[in-house]
């Protein structure tokens, strides 16, 4: 399952410097070779920032730290701070999931909460300047007095799915429904909507069934079934990925379409780790946390392929270091 989780952490990596470009063109413009790590530029043409707003109520919720005084201006990237091969902030939270729960030896809700919020509230752990919905909504509920498990929102985005891998992955050794379980506690956390929850499930699921030997294909066509169609799949595999992803599904966050996209993806190229990982970035719009799945999926199916992407993926010696660790403590 560590697989899973890596392939992950490389397929945000790879699509971090493009992560919600929406405008194609601009995409390949100023990315035309998008088969390694990059760095992104300074400057994001599709950016939202500066039509978004975040207010901290008080030190509780500080969570942008110097990073505020770039919200509400034009152009600037979302991870303009983050170096080739590095990963986005949940991912990076991902990496601090994973190494708390192998260290400890199990999950608990409250660890990670205060895990969570101990990282964020720290200046400089992250360089990310743009921070999901769902971190602002919860920090303004811990900021107003609110306990850390009634902090969490009905967010219906597939940033939702970033930590699944990881904590499949910590959790080797426990069986597919206490696996399961966890899973759902964990998520429900922060994303409480249905969608996203069956989302993770179903991730969970698909990652047991290829675990236990199944390809890609045939565990979506076991588990996946409720997401995602085959007999489509076949019909649009014929169509050029963007107007897969931009014409019948969307490329953006919402779970309905981004969950279904990026099991497409995983079954299209299901075989063949790069060209997964590759063609998830160059569709745009939440390149990141579709590679999550996308990652994960075909990473675990296809160890040989994730393998040559892991000497520059910065998080992959903590990742490595941490497992160490553990091996030794046991």
């Amino acid at each position: 399952m560590k697989n899973a989780f890596l392939g992950s952490l490389v397929a945000d990596a790879l699509a971090m410097p493009v992560h919600w470009y929406y405008d194609r063109a601009a995409l390949d413009a100023n990315y035309p070779d998008l088969d390694g790590y990059r760095a992104p530029l300074a400057q994001h043409s599709g950016s939202i920032l500066w039509r978004s707003h975040y207010e901290a109520l008080n030190e509780k919720g500080d969570i942008l730290h110097d990073q505020a005084r770039f919200w509400g201006q034009r152009g600037i990237h979302y991870h303009q701070n983050l170096a080739a091969g590095e990963n986005t902030v949940n991912f990076k939270l991902a990496c601090e999931l994973y190494k708390q729960v192998r260290a400890g030896g199990a999950y608990a809700e409250d660890d990670w909460l205060e895990l969570y919020i101990g990282r964020m509230l720290t200046p400089g752990w992250h360089g990310d300047t743009y921070l999901e919905e769902y971190h602002r909504a919860f920090f303004t509920g811990y900021a107003q007095g609110k306990a850390p498990r009634k902090c969490g929102i009905e967010d219906e985005h597939i940033g939702g799915l970033a930590h699944v891998p990881a904590l499949v992955a910590a959790l080797e050794g426990e069986t597919r429904e206490e696996v399961r379980a966890g899973v759902k506690r964990h998520v429900a956390l922060t994303h409480r909507h249905e969608g996203v929850l069956r989302a993770a499930d179903c991730l969970a699921r698909l990652l047991f069934d290829i675990r236990e030997g199944m390809s890609v294909r045939a565990a979506l066509l076991v588990s996946g079934s409720d997401w995602f169609s085959t007999r489509k799949a076949s019909a649009w595999e014929r169509l050029e990925d963007r107007e897969v992803i931009g014409r019948i599904l969307s490329p953006a966050c919402y779970i309905d379409h981004s969950f279904p996209a990026a099991l497409y993806l995983a079954w299209k190229y299901s075989d063949d780790f790069g060209r997964a990982i590759v063609a998830n970035t160059k569709v745009g719009g939440d390149s990141c946390h579709r590679g999550a799945v996308v990652g994960a999926l075909v990473g675990l199916a296809d160890p040989e392929g994730l393998a040559a992407w892991l000497p520059s993926l910065l998080a992959y010696e903590i990742v490595s270091r941490e497992d160490s660790d553990s091996s030794k403590a046991l």
